[in-house]
């Protein structure tokens, strides 16, 4: 599949052995699986393919084809990794990938040990996400430059991110067809092509109709909503690097800042003003309740603080 990740037969050492164990074709073929038949971003199935890579490297070492493994060997596989001195969350990660690789070859019949050959590793230290303050995110929107088209665009996507907990992919990926200013909702495609609806509010309307009136000069080559200086789509990386430059001028360490500490603050200030939990999962379009819960626990060590600060018997 263009675009993919280096397979790991490379790291297989000697000449042939790609041919000999088989690596290069069942990657390749999971590949294809995980983007074609699965929907999944190229973020994740870059990811899953970065992982296997040492699975594959692992197996070469030992003259193992992917019809090989089986619990003890995939156990095995685990515990050289977490002796190499992985991180419990990346060990975890790996696991993960690992469990749909071995899901896919029982399901092409390959003959390899299923899912459930791969132990559940300890589960990783919860980190509470990063967030801002409501008055650092006022800094924040108060940055660019407003006497300036370019200006009146990054306060507009700056104020639809917050507005709606979007995904820095999502955002960039934004058609102009799919936002309903009178309705005041956007329709997104998300992870795994699962399409939600977002409601945003009127201070984001407000910048975005600003946007949409000065768009057209700058002769979009796309239907995206949020174009550059040549009428050309914005990556997510441009997005980054444009939010820690106003991060930067708001007086906010650049480095405290993201696009997806901002989506953390959407659901942390949504759950301090009271929304309902299972409101801001769907709006996150988290497939699992259990991901969303996350940010009950920032939002309650948040009141802890708050009470702590202010209570005269704390």
């Amino acid at each position: 599949m263009d675009g993919g990740l280096p397979l790991p037969d490379e790291g297989c050492p000697g000449a042939g052995q790609e041919k000999k164990y088989g690596w290069g074709g069942s990657l390749r073929e999971f590949e294809i699986h995980l983007a074609v038949e699965r929907g999944l971003s190229p973020n994740t199935v870059s990811g899953y393919l970065s992982d296997l890579r040492f699975l594959a490297a692992w197996a070469c070492e030992h003259e193992l084809t992917p019809s090989d493994l089986h619990r003890d060997r995939v156990t095995a596989f685990l515990v050289t990794q977490q002796g190499a001195g992985k991180a419990a969350r990346s060990v975890a990660r790996l696991a993960s990938a690992l469990r749909q690789f071995l899901g896919f070859l029982r399901m092409e019949g390959q003959g390899a040990a299923g899912p459930e050959a791969v132990v559940r590793p300890p589960r990783p230290p919860r980190i509470l996400p990063r967030t801002l303050t409501e008055s650092q995110v006022e800094a924040l929107l108060a940055a660019p430059d407003l006497n300036t088209p370019l200006g009146v665009r990054d306060r507009a996507w700056i104020e639809l991110l917050y507005a709606s907990g979007l995904r820095v992919s999502e955002l960039a990926a934004l058609s102009a067809r799919t936002v309903y200013l009178d309705e005041g909702f956007l329709r997104v495609l998300g992870k795994g092509r699962k399409e939600r609806l977002i409601p945003f509010g009127e201070s984001a309307e407000h910048w975005m109709r600003a946007w949409i009136a000065l768009r057209p000069a700058f002769r979009p080559r796309e239907d995206t909503l949020f174009v550059g200086r040549l009428g050309e789509s914005i990556s997510r990386q441009h997005l980054w690097r444009l939010l820690k430059a106003y991060a930067r001028d708001a007086g906010i360490s650049p480095g405290a800042v993201s696009p997806h500490v901002l989506r953390h603050a959407f659901a942390t200030h949504l759950l301090d003003h009271g929304a309902d939990l299972r409101a801001v999962q769907a709006m996150l379009g988290h497939a699992d309740i259990a991901t969303t819960q996350i940010y009950t626990h920032v939002h309650q060590a948040r009141l802890r603080a708050l009470y702590d600060r202010l209570h005269p018997r704390s």
